[in-house]
């Protein structure tokens, strides 16, 4: 399992808002882009939550630690991943 915290950690401090707005766009929130920065932190939490409801991930103090197949086709999250944590893809497809 990922911890989110982690993640978010090795995301630059600059880039953190756009990488918190690429989130949300990727799980469907409509006007991502335009949120006030409270309100994206806000709703990324409350996504997290969706993410624990659906036993995609687990609360564990802070933290949240969620499945490497939960982050599946989240773009934006690929360069903070390390390569052990990337979700595993079909390279046989392409």
């Amino acid at each position: 399992m990922l911890s989110w915290r982690s993640l978010e950690a090795s995301v630059p401090l600059d880039d953190l808002p756009g990488f918190h707005r690429a989130f949300l766009s990727w799980r469907g929130v409509e006007g991502a882009a335009e949120l006030p920065l409270r309100r994206v932190q806000q709703r990324v939490e409350a996504e997290l939550n969706k993410w624990v409801q659906s036993g995609q991930a687990v609360r564990s103090a802070e933290d949240l630690l969620i499945e490497r197949a939960t982050l599946d086709g989240f773009a934006a999250a690929r360069p903070w991943l390390s390569a052990a944590d990337l979700p595993e893809t079909d390279d046989s497809a392409v």
